[in-house]
């Protein structure tokens, strides 16, 4: 690891303007950063300890709920109002990590996590993400877990979090604060930006942009669903994962929200999957055809080829359970 320099802030703005600053890293739990840190992918100049700040509250609002970015993983699945009004939400953050991990770990940071992409970690690599240019040994080489839909020439990795994957389901909006002191709430689909031809940006977030808040609506009615396919029952990241939200009244879908972990370079959402699925009745066909209609752009690169069939399987059997129906 190498050498840095380290502040504690005292407060957002502070912390945001001290962040601003060529080479600086915002900390919190630092569960992924440090372990970053310590493979030398990632090589912070200055870091700016955020994880004291006063951004640990869950608030009822007027439109839903607010959740301060500092709210730790464990504490936010345990809550309440989550496990009562946002399942979805709770069932991602459980199926997300170790409990050690999830204590430490704060929501804001977990929007941030870097790909677990194996030649990320490892420096001789080439890796565009890493080191933009440098080429990506991910495309030809072992990609077992990478990404089938929205990847370039450029980037084929896939985006870590579970709980961004339900978010995105419950139409999540991420509040920032801009070292200027204005500030911003970004939609995860525009918080996201898919790898293109600068992979290295993960988001769109400025420099020195905190995240302060999580906004959730109004909490959706339906069964909410969240399966999570992986190599081991523990401790593992999705090949695939399924977030959804279903309502059924006089025997047809309303509400539908679906969401996508371990397909993409960001949480997947497809609209028109959405809009192929509401105000129809449930069935083994109109599932079947959600399916192919989500991956109809799809490309494997090999290893991962698999991902194609296994969510072509996994997303019916989320809706029919989701929906109640037969599938």
């Amino acid at each position: 690891m190498r050498a840095f320099d380290y502040v504690r802030a005292s407060d957002a703005r502070q912390a945001a303007t001290a962040a601003a600053v060529v080479g600086a890293k915002f900390i919190a739990g630092g569960t992924n950063l440090l372990d970053l840190m310590k493979l030398q992918v990632e090589r912070p100049e200055h870091l700016v300890d955020i994880s004291r700040l006063p951004l640990g509250d869950i608030t009822e609002t007027e439109n839903g709920l607010r959740i301060g970015a500092m709210v730790r993983n464990s504490d936010l699945a345990a809550s309440e109002i989550i496990r009562k009004d946002y399942p979805l939400l709770s069932r991602a953050l459980l199926a997300g990590a170790s409990g050690q991990l999830r204590n430490k770990a704060s929501t804001g940071g977990n929007f941030l996590q870097r790909t677990r992409c194996g030649y990320f970690y490892e420096t001789s690599a080439r890796c565009n993400k890493r080191e933009p240019g440098s080429g990506c040994d991910a495309i030809g080489g072992f990609n077992r877990i990478h990404a089938i839909l929205g990847a370039s020439e450029h980037c084929i990795a896939t985006h870590p979090s579970d709980m961004a994957v339900a978010m995105r389901a419950l139409d999540a909006k991420i509040e920032t604060l801009k070292p200027d002191g204005s500030t911003r709430v970004l939609a995860l689909g525009d918080f996201y930006r898919l790898p293109g031809n600068t992979p290295e940006l993960d988001t769109n977030l400025q420099p020195g942009e905190l995240i302060t808040a999580i906004h959730l609506p109004k909490p959706p009615g339906g069964k909410h669903v969240y399966r999570k396919v992986r190599d081991r029952a523990s401790y593992a990241f999705a090949l695939i994962s399924v977030a959804a939200v279903v309502s059924v009244e006089d025997g047809k879908m309303q509400g539908v929200r679906l969401a996508f972990g371990g397909v993409a370079h960001m949480p997947w959402r497809d609209p028109a999957v959405e809009a192929l699925l509401n105000g129809k009745a449930p069935s083994s066909t109109l599932f079947a055809e959600a399916a192919e209609l989500l991956l109809k752009d799809a490309k494997g690169q090999g290893a991962n080829d698999f991902k194609i069939e296994l969510m072509r399987r996994t997303l019916p059997a989320v809706l029919s359970e989701a929906s109640g129906a037969t599938a």
